[in-house]
């Protein structure tokens, strides 16, 4: 039952069942399943070697040693060595997990040791099977986890005493009121869907190699009986301490209420242009060609939201922390002040190593939690580099500028166009999602390359349509008069229609 089956508003809405879920160890997994797993039920984690179903199924675990239950891990693929290992490199121990090995041990080679673990390639499958049964008897653990069933299909040899044993295997357990989670390292053909009409619940894992960076993973429930769980891929890490898991973005779950007042930007005549300011709840995308003075139009919003108190988040894909501070001081900017104070935070981004699922969770946060009301994205380029596959990138785009807008947040997206002068080539075309659009572009005039600055769209609100040079001084941004005189500036080829010298841009800050 995905989420596509539910109402609008009443998204993963925790049903009155009588009983409570079981978390899953991870808070990303209980938030994509909407509180976690029901009870007494046999569920697979299924994915390729590598994609983290030990360490997912450790944190099942754990997470039932930390509630006081007795917990069983079965394993038939791995020594008690080797699983302290992996808890260990997470910053864990296996205190309070009984560990029950289906295999010897290195010092089960030793002719003198009395030989007391089988190995599933010597015993029947029955015989393995009912020493499980045993060992759950004795125990009678709330929590069990099995791996994994790779050795439990070799010892079958065929896929109708195979079924047989699983379902064995869950109404045993289903009796014995326990939850379970079979591992499965997807080691029989693809086509094989015995276990998942068989599990409750199937989790599916995968691990993406691309052509440079780090890989993608990501998981899926693919099936989840009588829950509503969120449908469709989940971005997640591997770190010190687990599966980070980062749940998909729906942006109809969230609502806010807030003010739709205006955002100034500090300086007079660039609010006069904009009609006075970039509402609250909407976007406004920074296109022009590099060094045209994107990001500082971006800084220039962001401090002055610094200055009235307000927390804002600047997220570059682009540039260093260190050439955005030097930039900044050379503009006169108050970057460092507002930095120390807390009010702004800047966020360094390696497109080479961060999913879009990550960037989503930290965007989220960074509202949430920090209670941040401008976000800057520099730069959208930026951003595509870190998609695995661009096609998606507009939707995912769609889905977190709605977030942000129903969360009151000024969203300041900004996009590098290709080539300095004459015709410019655009990456993508993402201006029909935002509210404001301001081009930046060069032209020629006296001799030397000057700026233009104008707002060809703005859904919300009156603006000027005018044309304006724009400046970078040692005072911050600076806006001149309209370019009256001039023709085909964004065109690539100005044209100037007077004798009369362009007037001096003086920089204009609105103290109030």
């Amino acid at each position: 039952m995905a989420d596509k089956d539910l109402a609008e508003g009443d998204f993963f809405r925790a049903e009155e069942t009588g009983t409570e879920r079981v978390s899953t160890g991870s808070e990303g997994l209980d938030d994509i399943l909407g509180g976690g797993l029901d009870p007494d039920r046999m569920y697979l984690y299924e994915g390729r070697p590598g994609t983290g179903k030990t360490t997912i199924a450790l944190q099942f675990l754990l997470q039932g040693v930390r509630l006081g239950e007795r917990v069983l891990y079965v394993t038939l693929s791995e020594t008690r060595r080797e699983l302290a290992l992996v808890a260990k490199r997470h910053g864990w121990n296996l205190d309070g997990i009984e560990v029950f090995e289906l295999v010897p041990p290195e010092t089960s080679l030793d002719p003198e040791r009395e030989l007391t673990i089988l190995h599933p390639a010597e015993v029947e499958l029955s015989e393995t099977t009912n020493l499980v049964f045993e060992k759950v008897a004795a125990l009678n653990p709330s929590r069990v986890v099995f791996d994994s069933l790779s050795e439990l299909r070799l010892l079958a040899q065929n896929s109708l005493r195979y079924r047989r044993q699983v379902l064995a295997l869950k109404h045993f357990f289903t009796a014995r009121r326990c939850t379970v989670v079979l591992l499965d390292d997807l080691s029989s053909a693809d086509t094989d869907l015995q276990l998942h009409s068989i599990c409750h619940g199937v989790i599916n894992l995968e691990q993406l190699a691309l052509d440079y960076g780090a890989e993608r993973r990501r998981i899926r429930v693919m099936k989840m009986r009588g829950i509503q769980f969120r449908g469709g891929f989940h971005d997640f890490t591997i770190v010190k301490g687990g599966l980070r898991i980062f749940p998909r973005l729906i942006a109809a779950e969230h609502h806010s209420k807030f003010a739709g007042d205006a955002t100034p930007s500090g300086n007079a005549e660039l609010d006069n242009l904009l009609g006075g300011g970039i509402e609250r709840g909407t976007n406004a995308l920074f296109i022009g060609a590099a060094g045209v003075g994107k990001s500082s139009l971006a800084l220039t919003f962001a401090l002055a939201a610094a200055g009235r108190g307000e927390h804002a988040v600047y997220f570059a894909f682009d540039e260093g922390r260190g050439t955005i501070e030097a930039r900044a001081q050379t503009l006169g900017m108050p970057l460092d002040e507002a930095l120390a104070a807390g009010n702004i935070r800047l966020q360094q981004i390696d497109p080479a190593e961060l999913s879009p699922g990550e960037f989503a969770a930290g965007v989220r946060a960074s509202v949430e939690r920090d209670g941040a009301r401008i976000i800057v994205i520099d730069s959208l380029n930026g951003y595509l580099n870190a998609m695995p596959d661009e096609r998606f990138l507009i939707l995912q785009m769609h889905e977190l500028l709605t977030y942000l807008g129903q969360q009151g947040v000024t969203t300041i997206l900004i996009l590098a166009q290709h080539g300095l002068v004459g015709p410019m080539d655009t990456p993508l075309d993402i201006s029909y999602l935002s509210d404001a659009v301001l081009m930046l572009r060069y032209f020629e005039f006296g001799g030397s390359v000057r700026r233009a600055l104008s707002v060809v769209k703005k859904r919300s609100g009156n603006h000027e349509h005018t044309i304006r040079e724009f400046q970078l001084t040692p005072a911050g941004i600076a806006l001149g008069p309209p370019l009256t005189q001039f023709s085909g500036i964004f065109s690539g080829t100005p044209i100037y229609n007077s004798d009369q010298e362009l007037p001096t841009v003086r920089a204009a800050r609105d103290d109030a």
